[in-house]
């Protein structure tokens, strides 16, 4: 007989593994990457002037929207977590509200055989101007969503009393806005997972 194990069970438990790592300032970061996510590497400083203060250059990435996938949007340990338990990734336009983001990818992980709305796991990712960050933000309030304001971007997120799932802080579905860049996950916390291209 054959035991599966719940992934929302499972997405639960590396959620709160991340959480405890990087609370205790051990995140797992690959070699040569800085332990701040919202940090870049700077070129090396070149000769200056006695007195002088050398001005570092930062360099950030550059994102080709088509680079990002399902499989590479979250970590390979959940990948496998979820493939392990039969679920597949099912892509689909990056939608918030009216809007529609033509270079975003909005992925739903779920056994589309079997599963039923709190059973699946969205995670998306998308480019996004300001124009359409104000005007999408104001649409979600004027709905009831509920924003807030976090050192990384603008959270909203959906009445909690209309969510098909929360997690463990009571947050539904949640869109999180940085600077031209919006993510969404199903919970508040999913967001954590997401591997925010050009981070």
């Amino acid at each position: 007989m054959t035991v599966r194990r719940s992934p929302r069970l499972a997405l639960t438990t590396l959620l709160t593994l991340t959480v405890a790592f990087a609370a205790a300032g051990c995140a797992p970061t690959p070699s040569g990457t800085p332990a701040d996510p919202g940090a870049q590497p700077s070129a090396p400083a070149g000769p200056t002037e006695p007195g002088s203060t050398p001005t570092p250059t930062v360099t950030v990435p550059a994102v080709d929207p088509a680079d990002v996938t399902c499989e590479n949007l979250i970590g390979a340990d959940l990948v496998e977590e979820l493939t392990d338990q039969g679920w597949t990734p099912r892509e689909d336009p990056f939608i918030i509200g009216d809007l529609e983001l033509a270079d975003g990818t909005s992925c739903t992980w779920g056994d589309f055989e079997q599963a039923t709305g709190d059973d699946l796991l969205l995670f998306g990712w998308s480019p996004i101007t300001a124009d359409e960050a104000s005007s999408v933000q104001a649409a979600l309030e004027s709905e009831g969503w509920l924003r807030e304001e976090g050192t990384e971007g603008v959270y909203l997120t959906e009445d909690p009393s209309q969510a098909i799932a929360v997690d463990e802080d009571g947050y539904g579905m949640t869109y999180l806005f940085g600077d031209g860049w919006v993510t969404v996950s199903d919970t508040k916390q999913g967001l954590i997972l997401i591997e925010r291209p050009g981070a």
